[in-house]
């Protein structure tokens, strides 16, 4: 095998992506969500190649994207929501554990998901990031399941030339 280099992949035409989206914190998720579709129609996702689901908070987007993940119909996943400091220790809990969720949903699957649950100390952090997370998720997802696709063609050629 020679050295090489992969040259990123934003191309999202017929891919198909799902979604996580929580609720808590509508306002925030709601701009994540609105600027993650912007960006993967921009970048060739067709309307109905996206399923949207959403639940009430970060803690349960695990269950729904491992769910996602179990049908085998997607190329990527994004995980859509916000975690916001409160009084109590909550917070800590709530982001770890969805983090940690997330993270694991993607390595058992072996699919990408693009983690834009923000975790912010007030609204106004999280309202200013919400644009550009929600924009980074989508391409995320677009380039991490290009990458995935053409890693996993490359094993199904090594497995062809030892086939011979």
């Amino acid at each position: 095998m020679t050295v090489g280099t992969y040259d990123i992949n934003l191309n999202g035409e017929e891919l198909r992506i799902g979604i996580v989206q929580a609720r808590f914190n509508q306002d925030v998720c709601h701009g994540l969500l609105a600027a993650c579709l912007a960006q993967l129609k921009h970048l060739g996702i067709a309307d109905e190649d996206i399923l949207l689901v959403t639940v009430p908070g970060a803690l349960e987007i695990p269950l729904a994207l491992r769910k996602m993940a179990e049908t085998g119909q997607f190329d990527a996943l994004i995980a859509i929501g916000a975690v916001i400091r409160g009084e109590t220790y909550h917070f800590e809990l709530v982001s770890n554990e969805s983090g940690a969720g997330i993270t694991r949903v993607g390595l058992d699957f072996g699919i990408p998901i693009a983690n834009a649950v923000l975790t912010t100390d007030t609204d106004e952090q999280a309202e200013a990031r919400m644009a550009e997370k929600g924009t980074d998720a989508a391409r995320v997802a677009v380039e991490m399941a290009n990458l995935t696709i053409a890693l996993e063609d490359l094993a199904d050629a090594v497995d062809d030339e030892d086939d011979d």
